[in-house]
């Protein structure tokens, strides 16, 4: 997909830094002590044996020579801020990343249709570590744009098949016993540009409309029992919220009963951001994340599903036989892998760590494999704790690079039983017509020369 974006030299790290090379090892010999370093000291070796033609690759991008440590004037020297006072605690009292990320943000798909109010950003997941989304970081999808409301003025009603309606002020709902849970969100369109192949160039634009929180607040299912709620049989409650796109979603009780479903306040520690939906949004875990209400501002409970325009129109699967698929909101098991992905670079031939974020809306992720011969052969990776349910899960898995071309893969299983499927398995079932819950097999093929590009294998 073209060559990956180039920085200028001294702005900002360059990506992915991650990738060790050739010239480690030495270190990576003097630590290993079998087991699993035995691996990576094999991968080196063969890495060593290749060094000449890497280094060819090294001048062909224009590299600055490497020195060896004893000639490194970045030890001999010492810096400036080894020898002279730093700066002083943040004036402006809230935490800045360093200068040198500025290329870690979230980033407009330049494929979407430009509005006024651009609705999508996508978060770099190509970038992240770990489980948790920063909250700078995290993806935005708004249908009519973002609010900064006044909490002082901001209400929650519930009503319907309730004893009394009630209405709640933030600080009235900040009284109430909370829970905090960590859930990954995904909108229902993430990857759907890929149902076209349309192959977009990196991780994050096919996957980052997903991000992870530790979210926080007060289940709804207590609110709905404070207002003397009719929880006999089968019921729905209808979310809404208070932007001017008055989003409006269904959401069956059997999700809420459980206490799952939060109303909440809080996201990382602190309260949301207005992007987010400060100062209220409905967390509903495991479903897509339009029914995640911003700005919530009314709950309603009645016995049927409410059809409203988001649910009819929107967020529908057209099926093979022409048909709509409705209320198709359980994000199914999926993974890719983040690293090496479409637009990075393989410095050199040698050990590398894949990794990447599996998730599944109806649990938690049992198994990830992967492959690097494009579906043919699989194995088993490592699933970094902690592995929660409906949360994204990392999943790490050693690798040799030999230097020839190869097609990476991941494949997820949840605790269901479930398999990530191809796209030759879900165009199966799905048709080729869709837009929403593409949940198939990503493939990343690895260049001769090191870069990284998007491919759609069936």
């Amino acid at each position: 997909m073209g060559s990956p974006i180039q920085q200028q030299p001294g702005q900002v790290r360059k990506a992915p830094e991650n990738f060790v090379d050739a010239e480690g090892v030495r270190t990576v010999f003097a630590q290993a002590q079998g087991g699993r370093r035995d691996f990576i000291r094999n991968a080196f070796a063969a890495a060593v044996a290749g060094t000449a033609a890497s280094s060819a690759l090294a001048q062909s991008q224009q590299q600055q020579p490497r020195v060896t440590a004893d000639g490194d004037p970045a030890i001999l020297q010492l810096p400036a801020h080894s020898t002279g006072l730093g700066q002083p605690v943040v004036t402006d009292g809230y935490g800045k990343p360093s200068k040198y990320e500025a290329n870690v943000q979230r980033r407009q798909s330049p494929g979407l249709t430009p509005t006024a109010q651009a609705s999508v950003s996508f978060a770099p997941l190509q970038s992240l570590f770990g489980i948790v989304t920063p909250s700078g970081l995290h993806f935005e999808r708004h249908h009519q744009g973002w609010w900064d409301i006044d909490p002082s003025k901001h209400r929650l009603m519930i009503n319907g098949m309730v004893k009394a309606a009630k209405v709640f002020t933030l600080d009235e709902l900040m009284r109430l016993p909370s829970v905090s849970r960590f859930h990954f969100i995904e909108c229902g369109a993430n990857t759907g540009m890929e149902w076209g192949n349309v192959a977009v160039p990196t991780a994050q634009y096919t996957h980052g409309m997903l991000s992870c929180s530790e979210f926080t607040g007060v289940p709804l299912i207590t609110l709905l029992e404070m207002a003397g709620a009719d929880l006999k049989g089968e019921r729905f409650v209808l979310a809404e919220g208070a932007d001017g796109s008055s989003m409006t979603r269904t959401i069956p009780m059997s999700l809420i009963r459980s206490g799952e479903v939060l109303v909440a306040y809080g996201q990382n520690g602190e309260m949301l951001r207005p992007e987010q939906g400060y100062p209220l949004r409905l967390v509903v875990p495991g479903v897509q994340g339009v029914s995640w209400v911003k700005y919530l501002r009314r709950i309603e409970l009645g016995d049927q599903p409410y059809g409203t325009k988001d649910e009819t129109v929107h967020y529908v699967d057209l099926m093979p036989d022409g048909q709509h698929r409705q209320y198709t909101s359980i994000q199914e098991c999926k993974s890719v892998v983040t690293t090496p992905s479409g637009g990075q670079m393989l410095l050199d031939k040698g050990f590398y760590n894949i990794t990447g974020l599996a998730w599944s809306g109806r649990g938690k992720v049992k198994r990830v494999d992967v492959s690097v011969d494009g579906g043919r052969n699989w194995r088993t990776a490592r699933l970094e704790s902690p592995v929660l349910s409906k949360c994204l899960t990392r999943f790490n898995i050693d690798w040799a690079w030999d230097g020839t071309p190869a097609v990476i893969q991941s494949r997820a299983m949840d605790d269901t039983g479930y398999v990530q499927p191809s796209y030759r398995q879900l165009r199966a079932v799905r048709g080729t017509r869709s837009i929403y819950h593409n949940n198939a097999i990503q493939s990343w093929q690895v260049q001769q020369s090191g870069e990284v590009a998007n491919v759609q294998l069936s």
